[in-house]
């Protein structure tokens, strides 16, 4: 699950696509090893090469629709046990037609091989560094810094748009929800809300503090972000389940974006009242125990409500975990196990007023 902390942002509800953005494609596209001429589908890697640690290739997908349009990136797997998102993306993989597509679309289905073979939750076992917090990268860092550098050069300096894929984690029982993160930048602003809101996620959080150095943008959505791209964060499935609601969430919302950008005929179906979040906190384990929750995913909590208890190894309870804030359990710790500094909770606060 991708966390954050986010303020209330107020813009015009108009929404207006421009072609500013779009790069017109009516020819061979390749990245990494992939390459596909206009109307076919190709298959290849993106190669990190060794460095400090070993290195890895990263699946990618070309799918170069018929027509021109914009190029549009669909990331997923930075975290190999968000296995719904990561199942939503290979899915897409093999439904999406490049006869029925105007642009390019790159598919990136699993960023974190080594997490998702050895079903290590948050990190990459190989350097102990979560793979969507360490853009735009390094060519000379250790293998997580390495891949996001080579991602940010093949995948966000060539697309127009991009979808950041997440999920409950396998100890994270999350409700779906998706990030909009308002830039100031009129234009840019407006189509990534209608990519959000046509995305069709019924709870959004405003992410306004994001970094703006180029150099140290954290995240993957926000290093597009802040090279002048509208991107949007989602995420669907909880404590490593897939199930098809889920599945289908995070399918249907593409097929809807797309729309949306006018890569898929048709028209998109944005949800038309999500519920928007001005902020997100956290509640942290103090030290370790048996986490015992008294409510679950998507359940509206009062402040100072207990949301659950830790006891220590001998039963005795040792916390009693309460809302600091009212609003949405966005997610909750799906294990009895805790450590020190383990994430109890996230409660989303319900903004005063949609943007």
């Amino acid at each position: 699950m991708l966390r954050s902390f986010a303020r209330t942002f107020a813009s015009s509800g108009i929404f207006v696509l421009l072609p500013v953005f779009v790069q017109a494609q009516a020819f061979s596209f390749s990245i990494g090893t992939a390459s596909a001429a206009p109307g076919q589908k190709s298959t290849g890697y993106l190669e990190v090469p060794a460095g400090v640690d070993a290195a890895t290739n990263i699946p990618v997908i070309v799918i170069n629709g018929e027509k021109r349009g914009p190029v549009l990136a669909l990331v997923s797997g930075a975290h190999g046990t968000e296995y719904t998102s990561i199942v939503a993306v290979e899915e897409l993989i093999n439904v999406l037609d490049p006869s029925q597509i105007a642009g390019t679309v790159i598919l990136v289905p699993l960023v974190n091989i080594q997490s998702f073979e050895q079903k290590v939750p948050h990190l990459n076992p190989v350097d102990s560094k979560s793979m969507n917090r360490f853009y735009p990268g390094k060519a000379d860092g250790t293998q997580t810094e390495r891949a996001s550098f080579v991602i940010t050069k093949q995948v966000v300096d060539r697309c127009d748009y991009l979808i950041d894929y997440h999920g409950g984690d396998l100890d994270e029982s999350l409700r779906p929800y998706a990030y909009w993160a308002p830039t100031g930048k009129e234009t840019q602003d407006q189509i990534s809300k209608r990519m959000v809101l046509a995305f069709g996620l019924d709870h959004i959080i405003i992410w306004r503090d994001r970094p703006t150095d180029l150099a140290a943008t954290r995240y993957l959505d926000n290093t597009s972000t802040a090279r002048g791209k509208p991107s949007i964060v989602v995420e669907a499935g909880y404590a490593g389940t897939v199930e098809r609601e889920d599945v289908a969430l995070l399918v249907d919302g593409t097929f809807s974006a797309m729309r949306a950008l006018k890569m898929l005929s048709g028209d998109p179906r944005p949800i038309e009242n999500p519920v928007w979040f001005d902020r997100v906190v956290d509640i942290i384990s103090d030290g370790p125990g048996i986490w015992y929750p008294l409510v679950k995913r998507g359940s509206y909590v009062q402040e100072g409500m207990k949301i659950g208890f830790v006891t220590d190894y001998f039963g005795k309870r040792i916390l009693e975990a309460r809302a600091p804030v009212s609003g949405v359990i966005l997610h909750i710790n799906a294990l009895p196990s805790l450590k020190k500094g383990d994430n109890i909770a996230d409660i989303g606060a319900i903004a005063a007023h949609a943007p």
